[in-house]
Formats: structure tokens, C-alpha cells, sequence
């Protein structure tokens, strides 16, 4: 298999300048606000988004310059594989994260519950829709014993 490459399609902004003292995930941002612009020629493809609550946001870890495949996640104590975390530090750099909808106004989404880092290039938007995406019966590994922690654990810079 080749390369495959992904072009943005618009930009996040938040007040988060660096990743130091972040939100390691939306739940913990809460009320934070963010604007995410899409660029003007696919702006069409917002049609509709409004009538969704909450929105997922695919976006390119673009301060992350390193790739790892065990990282000490930031709730986590030991070394474990990147794939059974959301660390930055990835083979293919990309996050998600699942933000409330303010409003949309043309190609300008307003947001709430922001967790990303200023001027990271956006590269999809789909509509949160629980039917599909929450799941009852869930195990969450080696998390299960430091979830606790999620509400005091802050982005400290250890993936740049």
C-alpha cells in the first residue's frame, strides 16, 4: 500500500496556544470555547450540521514531531502501545474529539468543550450521533484503574 496523503479542509482555533496545560479530552473542557473555520469551498458541506448537538472533529496532531509505538500516556504510569491510547505521539498523527455545537454561521462552527490546540488543521467533520456511537457495555483497559485522574491531567507538553 502507498502513501496516503489528506489535505485540510479548514483550521481550529481555540485559546489554547501550546500544549501545555490543555484538556486531555472534551469532558474536561468544559465551557471552553472554540471556533472552527472551514474553508470557504467546503462550506457547502456544513449543510445540515446545525441540526446536530454535538460534532466530532478529525484533526492532525500537527506539534507532534515525534512517532512512537509505547507511550506513558498522561493518566498512565507505565509504558503501553499507542494504539491503546489517544496520545499524540502516533504513527499517523490524528486526533478526535466530540465538542458541542454552538451555532454555525456560513463556513464558522462555534463550538463548546474545545480540547485542541490553536491554528490545528482540520481534516473532517462528522455529526455525533449517539444511536451509533455510545456503547453500554465497554471495557476501558488499563485505564479503569486511573479514569479518576482524567478530571487533574493536563496536556504537559511531553508529546512535542
Amino acid at each position: 500500500m502507498g502513501i496516503i496523503e489528506y489535505e485540510p479542509i479548514g483550521v481550529v482555533h481555540s485559546p489554547f496556544k501550546k500544549p501545555i496545560g490543555v484538556p486531555i479530552q472534551p469532558k474536561e473542557a468544559k465551557g471552553v470555547k472554540g471556533i472552527v473555520e472551514v474553508f470557504k469551498k467546503y462550506e457547502g458541506g456544513l449543510e445540515g450540521i446545525e441540526g446536530f448537538s454535538h460534532i466530532t472533529l478529525i484533526y492532525h496532531f500537527h506539534l507532534c514531531k515525534e512517532r512512537k509505538i509505547k507511550v506513558i500516556p498522561y493518566m498512565g504510569d507505565e509504558p503501553v502501545g499507542v494504539f491503546a491510547t489517544r496520545a499524540p505521539s502516533r504513527p499517523n498523527p490524528i486526533g478526535i474529539s466530540t465538542v458541542k455545537l454552538i451555532e454555525r454561521k456560513g463556513n464558522i462552527l462555534h463550538v463548546e468543550n474545545i480540547d485542541i490546540i490553536d491554528s490545528t488543521p482540520l481534516l473532517d467533520v462528522k455529526p455525533y450521533v449517539p444511536f451509533f456511537d455510545d456503547y453500554m457495555d465497554v471495557k476501558i483497559g488499563w485505564l479503569e484503574k486511573r479514569i479518576h485522574r482524567l478530571n487533574k491531567t493536563r496536556d504537559d507538553g511531553r508529546f512535542i
